[in-house]
């Protein structure tokens, strides 16, 4: 089964994130989900755990809210701690080596917003997730995603709701096929 990396710093507070994770769960009760920012409030990541969690699984998935255009701090600093020297890469470092990887956002604002002379925006944005990737020797899979989640861009929670329904769904689909 799958891992997934939960990178919301207010999950609670979460109308898109909250029903993809709840959703999977409820679909999928064997798999494994990591609320990193419940697990470490202080920011004080436990690698040795991580590392376990990463091992036992072939498919990671990376669940987050696009934050500044990058990931929330939470996610950045467990990328910076527990993808170590001889752990994801160096000489030793081959851990990762053929499991996959998959990026699952929610975007507060509107598709538009990420268009640029006909470029979607979003890829350039996870460029460092996606050399990452490839720099551990792991298999980075095209992300999934959905724009306009934000309630002050959508002021219908059933809408969001809807939406995130539909990408929990694609991403249950994914994890079925890659597990």
């Amino acid at each position: 089964m799958a891992l997934i990396i939960l990178g919301h710093p207010n999950i609670e507070q979460s109308v898109a994130n909250k029903t993809i994770i709840e959703n999977v769960q409820v679909n999928m009760p064997d798999i494994e989900i990591r609320n990193i920012h419940q697990l470490y409030p202080d920011y004080q990541i436990n690698v040795q755990e991580e590392q376990a969690a990463l091992l036992r699984h072939n498919l990671i998935v990376l669940q987050y809210p696009m934050y500044w255009f990058n990931m929330p701090a939470i996610l950045k600093i467990w990328f910076d701690e527990v993808l170590t020297y001889q752990f994801a890469y160096g000489s030793k470092g081959d851990k990762l080596k053929n499991k996959k990887l998959l990026p699952s956002l929610t975007i507060g604002a509107n598709q538009e917003v990420y268009q640029q002379d006909g470029h979607n925006l979003i890829d350039d944005f996870l460029q460092p997730v996606k050399i990452s990737t490839i720099y551990t020797q792991m298999q980075y899979l095209s992300p999934i995603f959905i724009y306009g989640v934000s309630p002050v861009i959508e002021s219908s929670h059933d809408k969001i709701k809807a939406l995130a329904l539909k990408q929990s769904q694609r991403l249950q689909e994914i994890i079925k096929q890659h597990s």
